[in-house]
């Protein structure tokens, strides 16, 4: 008698197809990923100026004009506010504020980069346009150019 030979698991090409799409996910799935972080740590950094924003703001309904530092503003020091990825928050001259990123866990395409927010007073409520020397890609939704 014959004996049967029964097959089980899988064979070379069928792992070989299994491997092939595991590489083209990650290949997809590992950039999309590094856009994430970096636009989470500039999350972190807008998220530290919207105290420098209403420091501004009240500056702005009280005195009539723009603060023109930190000091002026009633902030503290811009190396004070600072985070895990953001190492200054500054307020400059007609209000503007510079987010600094050069902290060590921040990502090398954020590092030493600059997030500009500035004023725009509309009469009765203030407006933020972004820019800096960050690539636009990275920057929040409410700052990227239409």
């Amino acid at each position: 008698m014959p004996s049967k030979r029964s097959t089980a698991g899988f064979t070379l090409i069928e792992l070989m197809i299994v491997v092939a799409i595991i590489a083209i996910l990650s290949a997809i799935a590992i950039p999309a990923y590094k856009d994430y972080l970096i636009r989470a740590q500039v999350s972190e950094g807008v998220t530290l100026a919207t105290g420098a924003k209403v420091a501004v703001w009240e500056f702005v309904t009280n005195k009539g004009a723009f603060p023109s530092s930190n000091e002026s503003a009633g902030l503290p020091t811009p190396s004070s506010i600072a985070g895990k990825y953001v190492s200054t928050v500054e307020v400059k001259s007609s209000g503007t504020i510079e987010v600094g990123f050069n902290q060590p866990d921040t990502n090398d395409s954020l590092q030493k980069s600059i997030l500009v927010l500035s004023p725009v007073n509309n009469g009765g409520s203030i407006g933020w346009t972004c820019k800096g020397s960050i690539n636009s890609r990275y920057l929040p939704t409410s700052c990227r150019p239409t």
